[in-house]
């Protein structure tokens, strides 16, 4: 069978990059939480185009969850390659019993983005000559400015499907550092309330995401 004898010798598929994955094109649209999961758990086993699938779903919701945060556009395209390096890294110990997969990467996305912060602050701290704030507003780039602004405009765009509720818990949460006890407690709500709140409003972004990409 001269098929399966050439199909034999061929030349092994070269192993692509991290970037040759989350750039590919081509990923299925999901609709439950529990392929999201799988999807986890099959990143976690080695599956490529898994990880892939995920950066499709999510990684305008990183990138501006990362960019509030920093304030800086370029960091934030750099730690959202990071995060999903971490995701590939971490997706065999992920337990869907501890929440829903948006917010289990918005939270390494939020220690990313917190951890680069702080480096930076300290670095200010030590380079006491620091830099002229004209100087760098005129390296700014438009182009980048702009596709940061559009970013922006779509996590606003994205948070307005929340309740005034989901939104304060979810914004407290991630924008404030906050644990899901710490935000019972600045909030004055009991503990189990803002998880469902925050809960319910990761699912909502989960459902705007797949619909977005779906256009």
């Amino acid at each position: 069978m001269p098929a399966a004898k050439d199909r034999d010798h061929a030349s092994p598929e070269p192993t692509p990059t991290l970037g040759d994955l989350l750039y590919a094109k081509n990923t299925r649209l999901l609709v439950s939480e529990n392929e999201w999961a799988d999807l986890v758990r099959r990143a976690g086993e080695g599956d490529q185009q898994a990880l892939h699938s995920l950066y499709e779903r999510t990684h305008r919701i990183v990138f501006t969850l990362i960019v509030r945060i920093v304030k800086n556009g370029e960091t934030a395209e750099e730690l959202t390659i990071d995060v999903f390096h971490d995701v590939w890294r971490r997706a065999s110990s992920y337990d869907p019993e501890g929440g829903p997969v948006i917010g289990w990467i918005m939270n390494q996305a939020r220690s990313r983005a917190i951890d680069r912060l702080r480096f930076e602050q300290r670095k200010k701290r030590v380079n006491v000559s620091g830099c002229d704030p004209l100087t760098r507003a005129a390296d700014k780039d438009p182009q980048q400015e702009w596709e940061l602004s559009e970013r922006c405009r779509m996590l606003r765009e994205a948070l307005q499907i929340l309740t005034l509720e989901e939104r304060e818990a979810l914004e407290t949460a991630f924008f404030g550092e906050m644990t899901y006890s710490e935000v019972a407690a600045k909030l004055s709500q009991p503990l189990g309330t803002v998880k469902t709140r925050i809960r319910s409003a990761l699912g909502k972004l989960r459902q705007w995401l797949e619909n977005e990409d779906g256009i």
